[in-house]
């Protein structure tokens, strides 16, 4: 707590309070950052609260026989420059009031005992309607059966666990290493149908161990673990336990320690796992020990590693950092950023010790606030792709929580707060010059309008260059992007297969030939038939010869021959037919775009002001269009590979074509005609994006009109 305002106008409310803490609450100290803070902990309701030494110094003199005005007054004279303002001490009273860690002897705070534990009871409810997507049902209190095993867990818990765990990890990331493209193809089919009911049974079972691991590793280090049920995570019951006795711990290891035992576990399990799976055949044993494996490595890293979520990844940070409570401070210091400098609430101080840790607490409190929403949206769609009322709910509920709840509140804030006493006028002026700002970006001012889509360089006249004879790759002659003339050789073939024919047929030649000239000399009227032979043989020699020379591929036509994979198909087998390169005249060019169904629709109801494309490669320059042309039919053949998820672009394609060019879903094609730019490398097949403009629009429209289509495709609303 830093000081604040020396004198308040609401003091005389508090100022003859006789409070002190509860007899049951314990107190140590910890250290963060080579500064001390002193922990409050009352085992018998599981509350926390952290204090400065300050504010310790002047709550640990609170009692029945002084007056809250007395011991601030003496706190006052004994340290001027660090006792806490009185509105300091009316907020602190406060919050150690609603965490039912003050006490009074007298009957009117002993009958609000009973009143402030409804009260906590009340908060707990609106934050399970307001977090209904991460309920939390408490069901038994394993801190008996963590006793009995205490001496177990310290084994666990040490230098012989540590072995044990590193000889299981390097055993099994070998194993993963050699059969490596195994994994990577049964990932594939992770979430098919007939694999969800074992994900979910793999998910129980390894977060299961996942929250023992944390319940182990507190009672090892002398915290208690009386709280462990069920979550409903997006309505999907997994475990989960309490390990909060954990903030108490003096050292910050062993509450990294703490918070790091769940990921450390599954690690361990997932290394049993992959054991199992890798010397157990197909079955079931097989798969479930496999999407082990998957969700302790995916889901570990993803939510439990992932810091802007409330998970052990956030307390991990918060105690590498030394920054206790990093998420509620992070959105003190943007509070009192808002009132100090907007709202001109002069008397308003930062929750931050030095400007590094204000710089640090902005930083997460606006990465995790836009983090939240972004996984907020994506959670309402899943459960409305899967259970359309019930995510309409929890939609409704958010934008109750998030929109009308916040903006109520504000309300109240600007009207009666006596934190704005002496700047109403100002907080109201800022609030609504704000809202008046955003309503007019939003609703009112025209925000260009674009979209783009994916595509490829064609040239208008080219061939494709095949081979007319099988064979196997064997000589590059003309490299790719020489220029090249009718007839120019390219490529050489060889097959062995048709040289060992050849030259049994030239055998069979010779073998005739001598049979002629003895016909000739002894036996004339075997001449005729041996002339029939040698007609066959030439013919089917003449044939072969032919196979021979079209091992050589030539070109058909002048132009620049265009094979980026030839070298690559050196050595490798070519059938008849096969696309070797391309001869691309030189003259114009044309950009082919495949443009989706969602932005199909701005190509027949708005009119475009402009066309422009951007080949990647040339990032700083763009392309006019002279006319383009739109195929006014669905396609679903995409006239690249380029384009598709095999060919490393963004158009998705079905997983059962092998040449990556059936998309998945149909598209509008558009054929472009380009303007020539000497800044920019005309090159068959080169990729880039269409750029289309159109007429302004408020992004209030541009967004209702995306969130309608969204409805349309995904929900058919």
């Amino acid at each position: 707590m830093k000081p604040g305002k020396t004198f308040s106008e609401s003091w005389h409310r508090i100022a003859n309070l006789r409070v002190s803490l509860r007899p049951t609450v314990k107190v140590r100290r910890q250290f963060f950052r080579g500064e001390k803070w002193y922990v409050l902990h009352d085992p018998f309701n599981n509350s926390f609260f952290r204090l400065r030494p300050e504010a310790y110094e002047f709550i640990s003199r609170l009692g029945p026989d002084r007056t809250v005005e007395e011991v601030w007054e003496d706190c006052l004279n004994r340290r001027p420059d660090d006792a806490p303002g009185q509105e300091d001490v009316q907020q602190l009273l406060t919050q150690l009031y609603y965490s039912n860690l003050l006490y009074s002897e007298t009957p009117a705070d002993s009958a609000k005992l009973f009143e402030r534990y409804k009260e906590r009871i009340k908060r707990e409810v609106s934050s399970w309607f307001l977090n209904i997507m991460f309920v939390q049902i408490p069901l038994i209190d394993p801190e008996n059966f963590l006793k009995k095993f205490l001496p177990l867990i310290k084994i666990i818990i040490g230098p012989l666990g540590a072995i044990v765990w590193l000889a299981v990890i390097g055993a099994a990331s070998k194993c993963v290493f050699d059969r490596f493209g195994l994994v990577t193809e049964m990932a594939q089919g992770i979430l098919a149908p007939d694999n969800l009911f074992l994900l979910y049974v793999g998910l129980v079972f390894i977060k299961s161990f996942h929250e023992f691991g944390h319940a182990m590793v507190c009672k090892r280090y002398g915290g208690e673990v009386h709280i462990m049920g069920i979550m409903m995570l997006i309505f999907t019951p997994l475990p989960y336990m309490d390990a909060s006795s954990a903030w108490a711990f003096r050292s910050r290891a062993q509450r990294v320690f703490v918070g790091a035992a769940g990921m450390i576990i599954e690690f361990f399990v997932a290394g049993l796992a992959v054991f199992v799976w890798a010397y157990t055949g197909k079955g079931t044993i097989h798969s479930l020990a496999y999407n082990i494996m998957f969700i302790a490595s995916v889901s570990t890293i993803l939510f439990n590693g992932n810091f802007l979520l409330h998970f052990d990844g956030y307390y991990i940070l918060a105690d590498l950092m030394d920054i206790p409570n990093l998420a509620p401070r992070s959105f003190q210091q943007l509070r009192h950023l808002a009132e100090k400098y907007l709202l001109g609430y002069k008397d308003s101080f930062s929750p931050a010790q030095n400007p590094k840790e204000a710089f640090w607490l902005c930083l997460y409190g606006i990465s995790s606030g836009i983090f939240h929403l972004f996984v907020f949206a994506h959670i309402i769609l899943f459960v409305m792709d899967k259970f359309l009322l019930a995510g309409v709910i929890i939609a409704l509920v958010c934008i109750i929580a998030w929109g009308i709840v916040p903006f109520y509140h504000l309300i109240e804030y600007l009207a009666s707060s006596p934190r704005l006493a002496k700047s109403r006028p100002r907080a109201i002026a800022v609030c609504v010059s704000i809202a008046a700002t955003v309503i007019f970006f939003l609703a009112i001012f025209p925000f260009p309008k674009r979209f783009r889509s994916p595509g490829v360089l064609e040239a208008v006249d080219y061939i494709r260059v095949v081979n007319k004879a099988p064979g196997y790759v064997e000589t590059l002659f003309t490299p790719s992007g020489t220029q090249v003339k009718e007839g120019t050789p390219l490529l050489k073939l060889s097959d062995r297969e048709l040289e060992i024919e050849i030259k049994s047929t030239e055998a069979q030649k010779e073998e005739t030939l001598a049979l002629q000239m003895r016909a000739m000399s002894q036996e004339v009227a075997d001449l005729k038939p041996i002339q029939k032979r040698l007609e066959v043989i030439d013919s089917q020699l003449e044939n072969l010869e032919k196979q021979r020379e079209d091992l050589i591929v030539k070109a058909r036509q002048p132009g620049v021959w265009v094979a980026p994979q030839a070298k690559e198909m050196i050595g490798t087998w070519a059938s008849k037919g096969t696309v070797l390169g391309e001869i691309v005249a030189q003259g114009n060019f044309r950009f082919s775009t495949v443009v989706s169904q969602d932005d199909a629709a701005n190509l027949f109801v708005d009119q475009i002001t402009k066309a422009e494309v951007r080949l990647f490669g040339h990032a700083g320059t763009n392309i006019d269009v002279e006319d383009y042309k739109i195929i006014p039919f669905q396609q679903e053949k995409l006239p690249s590979a380029a384009l598709g998820w095999f060919g490393g672009g963004e158009v998705a394609v079905s997983p059962t074509d092998k040449t990556g060019l059936q998309a998945s879903e149909p598209f509008f094609q558009i054929y472009a005609n380009l303007r020539p730019s000497p800044e920019a490398n005309f090159l068959q097949g080169r990729s880039g994006k269409l750029r289309f403009s159109m007429h302004p629009e408020p992004l209030l429209i541009q967004w209702g009109r995306i969130f309608r289509r969204l409805l349309q495709k995904r929900y058919q609303i």
